[in-house]
């Protein structure tokens, strides 16, 4: 789990990473401002089932589009379930669809802070299952 390179946030990071913790996963967070190629190394070192990307400044979308490239773009990486979650644009509920185009980009889940955790649960129970997202 982790932020985007631009995201200072940390309790956020630590709140979903007791969650997890919690519901049963093991969790390697990489902290806050992670940048790409940093996230891209530690992933390719160990090798999660999951990558978590949470974002509360608001760049989510934006930052969102380019690392999900990134990742794509490593075949260690290419099939392995990433999810982005928080408030990923400024525009508020309901101002753009950031759900669609990040899902397009090739994320397998994409949660915006308004939903609350119940799909984002929902979501790990199905990859648990082996569930296509």
């Amino acid at each position: 789990m982790t932020s985007l390179a631009s995201d200072a946030h940390t309790w956020n990071l630590v709140h979903l990473q007791l969650m997890l913790e919690e519901w049963g996963h093991h969790v390697h967070n990489l902290g806050a401002c992670v940048p790409d190629t940093s996230l891209i190394d530690e992933c390719v070192r160990y090798r999660p089932d999951l990558i978590v990307i949470s974002s509360v400044n608001g760049h989510g979308f934006q930052e969102g589009k380019r690392i999900i490239a990134k990742i794509r773009a490593h075949d260690e990486l290419a099939h392995v379930a990433v999810v982005i979650g928080g408030k990923l644009g400024i525009s508020g509920p309901g101002g753009t669809d950031h759900v669609t185009a990040l899902t397009e980009a090739g994320f397998d889940g994409v949660f915006e802070d308004s939903g609350g955790m119940a799909p984002f649960r929902a979501f790990l129970a199905r990859l648990l299952q082996g569930v296509p997202s």
